[in-house]
């Protein structure tokens, strides 16, 4: 099977986004509305998707799903379905990383931070370099964090590409502490399904596939030193 059909979604972000992709060439992206929940498009969306590509859904031969972090509820929502399509149809399936399809969305890179915001102002992020159009690897650990830390984190860099929605919403932090730096906001945000997709051909190819009941959202907790002492006590 030198190019499968896949089928990928990804819901972690508020809007999200469906898209179906034959090997590396995308067929087809719906993308979905930040106003209304998942739990009530997914699925309109996905048949929507295989009517407009013209693609029966047991003709997918895999099925790949942003797995965190993002939303909760949108997480829940992504691989819950992707799961019992996996299951039922007795397809393989990928989970991949959100910071991940969020790094190969902005393109190659020696050093792309990723960012997505985390709710409350603060923000999801990860480093990684972006080889090629079809791979990233991963430079240090997924965060969530205030705004400021990101400096801490990255301040030291002289090269940078900021990627990502949370790029955007903290451009103006990012652009004060450039200074003379090699940094780049990638001011564009596109939808994350299709980069999903050609993460998780990659592993597919690589014979790196997911049982779907083994698949668990990645939901990325804040570390313990930034977190009220009550809920601390609580954890």
């Amino acid at each position: 099977m030198s190019q499968p059909l896949i089928l990928s979604v990804e819901t972690a972000t508020l809007s999200g986004s469906v898209a179906v992709t034959r090997g590396s060439e995308v067929l087809g992206v719906i993308g979905g509305d930040p106003a209304i929940s998942h739990s009530n498009t997914l699925l309109v969306d996905v048949d929507k998707l295989l009517d407009q590509t013209q693609i029966a859904l047991p003709e997918i031969d895999l099925f790949a799903v942003a797995t965190g972090p993002g939303s909760f509820t949108g997480l829940r929502i992504g691989i819950a379905t992707i799961k019992a399509l996996a299951a039922t149809l007795d397809r393989p399936c990928v989970g991949i990383p959100t910071l991940e399809a969020v790094a190969l969305s902005a393109g190659v890179s020696e050093a792309s931070v990723a960012l997505l915001p985390a709710g409350r102002g603060e923000v999801f992020t990860q480093l990684f370099s972006v080889p090629d159009n079809d791979s990233v690897a991963a430079l240090d650990e997924a965060a969530h964090i205030p705004p400021a830390r990101l400096l801490e984190r990255y301040g030291h860099l002289e090269k940078l590409k900021w990627c990502g929605e949370g790029a955007v919403v903290q451009r103006s932090l990012i652009e004060e502490a450039a200074e003379n730096r090699d940094w780049q906001i990638v001011s564009e945000t596109p939808q994350l399904a299709p980069f999903v997709a050609k993460l998780a051909l990659t592993r597919f190819r690589n014979n790196q596939i997911d049982q779907p009941d083994a698949m668990r959202a990645i939901y990325v907790r804040p570390a313990d030193a930034q977190r009220p002492a009550d809920a601390q006590l609580k954890a």
